[in-house]
């Protein structure tokens, strides 16, 4: 978009809100914009997590292992 397509969306928030209501618009997107950016930082540090946990040079346990530690005791 151009600098004349720009100028126009503006008249036209300009129009439709008002003057009064801009600079609550404008509060409005920047906690919008702040919110999503806090919540996409928060989901990929709760997809690395899991892998800081791991101890380093320690050997992952097998499969079987595993699971006969999770199986119920009777």
């Amino acid at each position: 978009m151009g600098t004349t397509e720009w100028l126009v969306v503006l008249a036209v928030v300009l129009l439709v809100f008002g003057a009064s209501k801009l600079p609550q618009l404008g509060d409005g997107l920047g906690r919008a914009i702040k919110n999503f950016k806090r919540a996409v930082t928060s989901a990929n540090e709760i997809e690395v997590s899991p892998k800081k946990a791991e101890i380093p040079g320690e050997q992952p346990k097998p499969a079987s292992a595993q699971s006969s530690e999770q199986a119920p005791k009777p």
